[in-house]
């Protein structure tokens, strides 16, 4: 078990790893933390670690043939302000997967990365004190 002060991390395969770099780093506010482009990079924004790894990489390669497409799983991000954030992002010609859904616990909005991989944007509902 690692020690609880490190970071969580995730790993992404990707198709062109800067491309993938460039959009967490200028849209998501992560920032670039190791990269060996083409074959692989990390980002990190808080405690999370996104590891972004081409076809190149070891982590891609291990991959079964049949699980190369992106699933269901998405990094969950949670935001200050919702509708600027989507305002914003749509000024940058990103693309969003679903409409904004409202629920008791707060709002979501999914987009997707350059390889497709899905980015959960989340505003928590707000809680009287």
């Amino acid at each position: 078990m690692t020690a609880s002060d490190q970071y969580a991390s995730v790993r992404y395969l990707v198709d062109d790893v800067q491309a993938a770099v460039d959009f967490y780093t200028t849209h998501l506010g992560f920032t670039l933390n190791t990269s060996a482009a083409p074959a692989f990079a990390d980002v990190v924004r808080g405690p999370l670690r996104l590891l972004l790894s081409g076809p190149a990489s070891s982590g891609a390669r291990a991959t079964p043939a049949d699980a190369t497409t992106a699933g269901r799983n998405r990094i969950h991000l949670t935001v200050d302000d919702l509708d600027a954030e989507i305002d914003r992002l749509h000024a940058a010609g990103l693309p969003f997967r679903s409409d904004l859904i409202s629920g008791p616990g707060g709002r979501q909005i999914l987009l997707t990365d350059p390889a497709g991989n899905l980015i959960e944007l989340f505003q928590p509902a707000h809680r009287p004190s």
